[in-house]
């Protein structure tokens, strides 16, 4: 596996080598040592997303002690967005963002402060992730994806339908968010 960092110290994109013939391709998904190698968390949950085109998940994240996230999709393509939300981050407020898609099965890494969302891309999208701590809905926190302070730069086509859950509509802002940490 190929491994490449960011400007925003702790992200990963990790790159599985592919096996690829006439019959399709297989590769490695998860190897212990491997992650373990690379300083990454132990997973203790894994949760299965389906999602239609345009569907917009997040700002989402868990207050302390957070959750590391290491973020696939195994079927269709998102826009993958990570948040810096670690104050005494040089990185602080950044935002870094990915394609991820059923093609290249690249895993993105978030680690612990972290907030996450992503937007479908493809005509559906299965997303796997797993996470480092069990979710609790007493943890849980949001802010909205369009927050003006941060600037995120989705790939939306201008006469893009934006599928958001009613919850998500309400999320505020990304201060507000941080108040509440």
């Amino acid at each position: 596996m190929e491994v490449q960092t960011f400007a925003i110290e702790g992200l990963k994109l990790i790159r599985p080598r592919l096996f690829c013939d006439r019959r399709g391709y297989f590769l490695e998904s998860f190897r212990r040592n491997f992650f373990q190698s690379l300083g990454l968390p132990e997973f203790v949950q894994e949760n299965h997303a389906f999602s239609k085109a345009g569907a917009l998940r997040g700002m989402h994240f868990q207050k302390a002690p957070g959750q590391a996230k290491l973020v696939t999709v195994v079927s269709g393509e998102i826009f993958d967005v990570a948040v810096d939300m670690r104050p005494s981050s040089a990185s602080f407020g950044k935002w870094q963002g990915v394609y991820l898609n059923d093609r290249f099965c690249e895993q993105f890494f978030l680690p612990s402060g972290f907030a996450h969302g992503y937007l479908v891309v493809s005509p559906t999208a299965h997303v796997l992730y797993k996470v480092s701590h069990y979710y609790d809905p007493a943890l849980e926190g949001a802010f909205a994806y369009a927050d003006p302070e941060l600037k995120i730069k989705w790939p939306l086509n201008k006469n893009q339908q934006l599928l958001i859950s009613e919850k998500d509509l309400k999320n505020g802002s990304f201060q507000e968010a941080l108040a509440l940490c």
